[in-house]
């Protein structure tokens, strides 16, 4: 984390752990103006003369048509189609920036590298050097219109004003991501929060993704899913047209060749434990030895239990038949995705 953002934080009353994690102690556990700090996902610039060419060989979308206007999400594959991280490709400065959780970063930041050979490309982690903060809430327009000229009005837009590269995001409600220096960043957060926008902890944020139904690869599930299995290829995250990558094979494969058995849901459940990451679900009626699924991510609902974004064997959803922890665990919820499957 930035030595000054983190000065900052603590101002704002940002209790900051061994890990780098910031809580907010605010009296509103669901603002309705929310603001977040985004040091938990980390940013690996991949600059140079040849980054384009460079990471359209590697991750799984078209960087081609990543621009200072348009994001996209993408992933990083093994040889056997596995996604080691997913992100989003956003255009700062000149360089790409790859946004991931900061504990998947370390296979990506030491594998990259290894296959830029003779080309022009420098990969550096640029997660100290950058800041990112996000806003949410009805009020998000009002509040960013008075200090940009223009906003991104789709999902995965972007915008460069002021040094600062603005993404909108999908949401139930307006949702903006920010990136750029410390200075700016603290004067943007002060501006916005003497406008009415009240700091949030980085859950709620997480929990905005799990109901937009963006996964996102954690540690514990680190090469556990192809992309196709977490609806990758439905958010503008896997280009089938672009040419060749590592794992493509498998991925194109599992597109016109298999069947997909397995993709990610929406679910609510009631569970004493918290459900995390790479948590095995159960179903009487699956026979696969790889288990009827696994959780991708959770949060604590406000409505209570939990909301998780699950991948599972379609054959035990439409018998609706999944559980948490064990086959007589609790039993999952299942809810309607913000987008359509493919028919």
């Amino acid at each position: 984390m930035n030595s000054e953002w983190k000065t900052f934080l603590e101002s704002q009353s940002g209790q900051i752990d061994d890990n780098g994690g910031v809580n907010f102690q605010t009296t509103e556990s669901q603002p309705a103006c929310a603001l977040f700090d985004l040091s938990h996902l980390g940013l690996v610039s991949v600059s140079g003369e040849d980054a384009e060419a460079f990471l359209q060989g590697q991750v799984t979308n078209n960087v081609q048509e990543v621009t200072e206007s348009h994001s996209q999400m993408s992933s990083y594959c093994t040889p056997k189609g596995r996604m080691m991280a997913n992100f989003r490709v956003i255009r700062h400065n000149r360089a790409y920036l790859l946004q991931m959780p900061l504990e998947t970063m370390d296979a990506v930041t030491k594998r990259l590298p290894m296959f830029i050979l003779m080309s022009k490309v420098e990969v550096k982690d640029a997660s100290d050097e950058l800041v990112s903060m996000g806003v949410a809430g009805d009020c998000a327009l009002d509040l960013l219109s008075k200090r940009f000229s223009q906003l991104p009005e789709n999902f995965g837009d972007a915008l460069s004003e002021q040094e600062i590269t603005m993404v909108c995001l999908p949401g139930e409600s307006p949702r903006f991501e920010l990136i750029g220096s410390a200075e700016n960043m603290i004067s943007l957060w002060s501006e916005l929060a003497a406008g009415g926008a009240v700091a949030a902890n980085r859950e709620r944020w997480s929990l905005m993704d799990i109901r937009a139904g963006i996964p996102t690869v954690l540690k514990p599930t680190i090469e556990a899913f192809v992309p196709q299995m977490t609806n990758m290829q439905l958010i503008d995250g896997v280009s089938f047209t672009k040419g060749c990558y590592t794992g493509q094979e498998v991925v194109a494969r599992m597109k016109y060749l298999g069947k997909l058995k397995r993709r990610m849901y929406l679910a609510q459940g009631d569970s004493e434990q918290p459900p995390a990451p790479g948590d095995e679900l159960f179903s009487s009626i699956s026979q696969s030895g790889q288990g009827a699924g696994r959780i991708v991510d959770a949060q604590p609902s406000p409505d209570g239990g939990y909301e998780l974004l699950a991948v599972a064997e379609i054959a035990s959803i439409e018998a609706d038949d999944l559980h948490l922890s064990a086959a007589d665990g609790p039993k999952l919820t299942f809810r309607e995705l913000p987008y359509d499957f493919e028919a």
